[in-house]
């Protein structure tokens, strides 16, 4: 793509992967990121900003100035915590205020349950809790609605952080007592009805208002397992799913950029909205697209946050939808069962299964594990690959629970 008047891309967040896909590119960015890798941009020649994402006060806008010297025309986020900077940066390169204000809907998620119920999107019943006492009692409501009766165990509810991405400190509560294991530094929390349903999530690539291409990624276990494309009987219902994203772009005003929403599907179809987000999905999903698709996902964002981009590019750049994708790939995330590692523990009949591809796994320096949170941080990733989406999904829940590190 030509660049007008040498304008750039900002990428605000460091991801190798990510800076390798725009670099391949051959188009100018800059990557705003930590200063700790200050010394590895300039090592390896990539243009950078230091800036720490975490410290907001009376000098940020200093990083829009750095921006608008070096002729940024549209700043791309990675990671959750820089999709606000990226609404306010691109309101103000773009000089389009609405920007801003629909970054804040992807980040909060009682604004973003708020927004969606209006738009007639289906949601479970939900509130924001600023104490325990919150807590205790909107269990109990949840329970009073679904006419339990004294002894009856009681239905969950799920508590997540207002601004955290994806499954990080969020807990599934079914008892009282376990609403005391919270602690008061968490709040305030988004509180939730259970939703039941197969979840999955969806990467839809949009440009100009128009889904380009939309990837269904099946989760295994939430937070554990997922592979893409879809099994066939998830796939099955994509004309639902389709329409149901566009209904979500349009009530969120959602112009240009990736967004990964979470969904519930009953077995008659019935779509329930779980969440949204836009930036780089979790679960390694970008890689497990690449390896399925052939085409890369980062470039893929920064294609479609580009208003430049053309037609003639984007049909060029996407392939067809499912069909032309070669086969399942797949990411089993490692959890350690452990306290303190002392050694791998690979099975031959893993390293030996042609669905296998590789892992990342590897004994971390410090050998104790740290406390997990919700679903915490896993410890290494398996990779699978191959055409049976059955087989993919026993292959993970095989593996689940295994002790890969002892």
């Amino acid at each position: 793509m030509k660049e007008k008047n040498g304008e750039i891309i900002a990428l605000l967040g460091w991801s190798l992967p990510a800076i390798e896909a725009v670099d391949k590119l051959d188009r100018p960015y800059v990557v705003v990121g930590p200063p700790e890798f200050q010394s590895f941009a300039d090592t390896h020649g990539i243009q950078f900003i230091p800036w720490q994402f975490d410290v907001l006060n009376e000098r940020s806008d200093e990083l829009y100035e750095k921006l608008k010297d070096l002729n940024t025309k549209i700043t791309v986020p990675i990671y959750e915590e820089t999709v606000e900077w990226a609404g306010s940066l691109n309101a103000k390169l773009r000089d389009n205020p609405r920007i801003f204000n629909r970054s804040l809907l992807l980040r909060d998620k009682g604004l973003m349950k708020r927004k969606a119920q209006m738009a007639g999107i289906r949601v479970g019943v939900f509130e924001e809790a600023h104490n325990k006492e919150d807590i205790y009692r909107f269990l109990k409501r949840v329970n009073e609605a679904l006419i339990k009766l004294d002894g009856d165990i009681n239905d969950p509810i799920h508590v997540k952080p207002l601004s955290k991405a994806g499954t990080v400190g969020h807990r599934m509560i079914r008892d009282p007592h376990e609403i005391e294991l919270i602690s008061d530094s968490e709040f305030p929390l988004l509180m939730e009805s259970h939703l039941d349903g197969q979840e999955f999530s969806c990467e839809a690539f949009i440009h100009n208002g128009k889904i380009r291409f939309l990837n269904i990624t099946e989760y295994v276990k939430l937070g554990h397992s997922n592979f893409v494309p879809a099994s066939p009987s998830l796939e099955e219902w994509r004309p639902q799913i389709r329409a149901a994203i566009e209904q979500l772009v349009d009530a969120f005003e959602i112009k240009y950029g990736v967004i990964h929403p979470e969904y519930f599907i009953a077995p008659d179809g019935t779509l329930n909205f779980g969440e949204v987000a836009a930036r780089v999905p979790g679960g390694h999903i970008f890689e497990l697209i690449e390896k399925a698709y052939g085409f890369s996902a980062f470039q893929a964002q920064v294609l479609c946050s580009d208003p430049d981009t053309t037609e003639e590019e984007l049909e060029a750049f996407f392939p067809e939808e499912v069909v032309s994708a070669k086969g399942h790939a797949g990411s089993l995330m490692v959890y350690p069962n452990v306290k303190i590692i002392e050694k791998l523990n690979i099975p031959e009949d893993l390293k030996n299964d042609p669905y296998f591809e590789r892992h990342d796994m590897f004994i971390p320096t410090t050998s104790k594990v740290a406390e997990r949170v919700g679903f915490g941080n896993h410890y290494g990733t398996i990779f699978f690959f191959g055409e049976d989406s059955e087989k993919m999904r026993s292959l993970m829940k095989e593996y689940e629970k295994y002790d890969f590190y002892l």
